[in-house]
């Protein structure tokens, strides 16, 4: 992220990654009260490198397809990003990088304490290893 990009409002380019159909409406509808200027919702398909995926590709690729139309019901303009990674926050980073967003805007997901441990804790990995702002946005009253 330049020097320059600072001039641009914080939601001018929002990444939005999400997890699946259900995560991408709640995320969208989250997000809408906020205004963004223009939206990239992002699915990351976590790639095994050496071990089993934990779906087939074309599993990930129609839970993808859903999850940017559920996003598009409320953002009718969005762009969408498909990532094949085995580390999700370095893919959301990574993209976020590449399309230069403003900032990434994300609901948390609940997990337990064991899946966070697995897991590595993503929520705080993304708010402490991103060059840009991080929206932790509200759980809203669905969840």
């Amino acid at each position: 992220m330049t020097d320059e990009s600072y001039d641009q409002s914080l939601l001018s380019d929002v990444l939005l990654p999400v997890a699946d159909e259900d995560d991408a409406e709640r995320s969208a509808r989250a997000l809408e009260p906020y205004g963004p200027e223009r939206v990239t919702v992002l699915h990351v398909v976590e790639k095994g490198e050496g071990v089993p995926d934990k779906t087939p590709v074309e599993q990930s690729e129609e839970i993808a397809a859903a999850a940017f139309e559920a996003t598009r019901r409320t953002f009718p303009d969005a762009d969408d990003r498909t990532a094949y990674r085995r580390d999700v926050v370095e893919a959301i980073l990574d993209v976020a990088d590449d399309i230069d967003a403003s900032a990434v805007a994300f609901r948390p997901r609940d997990s337990g304490r064991l899946a966070r441990f697995l897991s590595g804790n993503r929520t705080t990995r993304i708010v402490t290893e991103a060059d840009r702002p991080v929206v932790v946005l509200p759980k809203g009253e669905d969840g």
